[in-house]
């Protein structure tokens, strides 16, 4: 043992014969302080506006709240979000995952752009992204593609933004696992699927639970990139976020809280639901 070793051991040792019940105590009340601020923290940054908006929005009592939400404006704009978002979700598991794959377990030329392009959503101002998604199928479109103020243009752009959320959640633990438990079920006589499905999956659940959850939340509350494309046509493609700004601008607010409590709703029962599935995916792997 080096004399540079021995000495650090002798320091930790001392450290830890020095160690007291007043250290212990000292421990807890800096755990406690540090849990205190962040509950602050968070309850003024997150917990405080939320509470707001459904107070809001509940505010001229339950009958009111109801009358808000069953106007047929705001009652598509609803459904055309929730439907949409649930879509783009499920087109981005499947489609995320493969991405993921084929970045991880494939060489190719261009796969480093590749991955670098996959997280353009992420550093483009919403607004952008719809000029962009305009710029291409919009009326002056290059390809002839006029999905402008049509519900095609509003799943394309909700895909746009939220393509990196699953590919980058499953990335890096397609990266962690050990190959040597594919090749082995291989070597048994398993096919390429079979080991996917029964080796590979049950442990990517947890990561495409929790790419799917982002992606959703994303789907349902984007605005940016809708706002242009999208048209806001009440009844064809005037999605929830839209509304909100139109009912908060004709001196509605209690109205426009009511359809962000829905969103919030929705959004949090999701999030919980697939919590739940990744939960049970852990406890079951």
């Amino acid at each position: 043992m080096s004399a540079r070793t021995g000495k650090v051991w002798s320091l930790l040792g001392r450290g830890r014969r020095r160690r007291s019940k007043g250290d212990g105590a000292a421990l807890a009340r800096g755990s406690s302080l540090g849990l205190g601020v962040a509950t602050i923290w968070l309850s003024l940054l997150v917990m405080l506006p939320l509470a707001a908006v459904v107070i809001k929005g509940t505010g001229n009592g339950w009958t009111g709240f109801w009358d808000a939400l069953s106007n047929p404006s705001t009652a598509a704009a609803l459904r055309l979000t929730v439907s949409q978002a649930f879509l783009v979700t499920a087109v981005n598991v499947v489609l995320g995952t493969v991405v993921a794959w084929v970045l991880v377990r494939d060489e190719f030329p261009g796969k480093g752009l590749i991955d670098l392009v996959i997280d353009v959503p992420f550093a483009l101002p919403t607004i952008v992204a719809g000029l962009v998604l305009l710029s291409l199928y919009g009326p002056d479109s290059p390809l002839n593609l006029q999905f402008a103020n049509t519900r095609v243009g509003i799943f394309i752009a909700l895909l746009f933004v939220t393509v990196p959320f699953v590919v980058r959640a499953v990335q890096p633990v397609l990266l962690e696992l050990d190959r040597d438990v594919e090749e082995a079920a291989a070597s048994l006589g398993a096919d390429r699927f079979t080991i996917f499905r029964r080796v590979v999956f049950p442990n990517l659940i947890p990561a495409i639970a929790a790419g799917t959850a982002l992606a959703f939340a994303r789907a349902v509350s984007e605005y940016g990139s809708l706002v242009l494309i999208s048209g806001n046509l009440p009844f064809k493609t005037e999605v929830a976020a839209v509304r909100i700004l139109s009912l908060n601008e004709n001196d509605n607010p209690a109205g426009a809280a009511a359809v962000a409590t829905v969103l919030l709703f929705v959004a949090v029962v999701t999030l919980l639901a697939i919590d739940g599935l990744r939960r049970w995916a852990v406890r079951r792997g």
